[in-house]
């Protein structure tokens, strides 16, 4: 069936692609994981069927993530992994269609513009960009066109955007390239260290979702889970406490708070007053680290909601500023 160029909405991150269309809401939610054939450059396997591979993979097959950090970091299979994802959504169409993607908020024009020539690439007619703290408040229900300050905290897999947002547009805001993947490495280093044991990514990521904490818990959590033993170089299994993974975490998470304490701290005083009495709004995937929300609003002093859909926020919030889209063209044009 053929169907004329949909309007999508992407949110292109380091962990996972989350597509969003007009009039269908999300339609495609998989892992930004590529496996690629090194000897011939083709794709094998995209989404969750790559993750599967991931570190699991014989020398002429490589599992990659080709975002790293909230960036595109291997921009031919960034580019083979989009042409899929829009096939998918889309089907075949007559005409390409518009599509609108999320980017962190500091990042720079050179690449700004990979995002933009990898989508045109993919098939897209036409490139928007948006920055992810103002997509993340908007998908979270924030009415940011009026002039009071809401704080918007967006801890992805490869970045941590935190932004004042007043009038429709960012005040202050920074980046740190401290969130999921970091939680994860950290875990990794801290079971490497204290049982001399190598785990893999997605142990680490088993881990931290299901006993992961950065706030002392009440009652204290048990998970056993299988490695490579350092001295011996065979498989052992050990067991491990949630009060060891607050020894892991915590220090990735007070960057986190760090950053929201600079940003605090530039922000207009008519601006800090409106958050105080809002509090702050926490969404994306590294949101859920059990605790973090308690960590925050204990350093901070503000009252810390974290948003109803956290990991679909972004997502939502590009879709729903793609009704903006002609506006935007009409302004170009003029």
């Amino acid at each position: 069936m053929f169907k004329y160029g949909q309007d999508i909405g992407i949110d292109l991150g380091t962990a996972s692609v989350i597509a969003y269309t007009k009039g269908k809401g999300i339609v495609l939610r998989e892992p930004s994981v590529v496996a690629v054939d090194n000897n011939t450059g083709e794709v094998l396997a995209v989404g969750k069927e790559a993750r599967r591979m991931l570190g699991r993979t014989p020398g002429n097959i490589v599992a990659t993530r080709p975002l790293r950090d909230g960036v595109i970091s291997n921009y031919t299979v960034t580019e083979k992994m989009l042409k899929y994802f829009i096939n998918r959504v889309c089907g075949k169409f007559i005409f390409s269609p518009r599509i609108m993607i999320c980017i962190p908020s500091q990042v720079t024009e050179v690449e700004k513009k990979a995002v933009i020539d990898a989508a045109s690439q993919a098939g897209a007619r036409k490139v928007y960009l948006i920055e992810e703290p103002i997509a993340a408040a908007i998908g979270a229900g924030l009415d940011i066109s009026k002039p009071c300050g809401n704080m918007v905290v967006d801890i992805g897999g490869g970045t941590t955007d935190v932004a004042v947002i007043s009038l429709g547009g960012s005040v202050v805001s920074t980046s740190l390239k401290v969130a999921g993947d970091k939680f994860d490495e950290a875990i990794v280093k801290y079971i490497k260290k204290k049982y001399n044991v190598i785990i893999g990514e997605r142990t680490a990521e088993d881990l931290k979702i299901n006993i992961g904490c950065v706030y002392p818990k009440m009652q204290d959590m048990e998970m056993e889970l299988r490695g490579r033993d350092l001295t011996t170089g065979l498989p052992k299994t050990i067991s491990v406490r949630s009060s060891e993974m607050f020894e892991a975490l915590i220090e990735p998470a007070m960057m986190v708070v760090d950053a929201v304490h600079s940003v605090l701290e530039r922000t207009p005083p008519e601006l800090a007053a409106d958050i105080s009495d809002r509090g702050i709004y926490m969404t994306g995937g590294g949101c859920l680290v059990d605790g973090l929300d308690k960590l925050l609003q204990e350093k901070t002093g503000i009252n810390v909601m974290i948003a109803q859909d956290a990991v679909s926020c972004v997502a939502l919030g590009t879709g729903k500023a793609l009704d903006n889209l002609d506006v935007l063209d009409t302004k170009k044009r003029k």
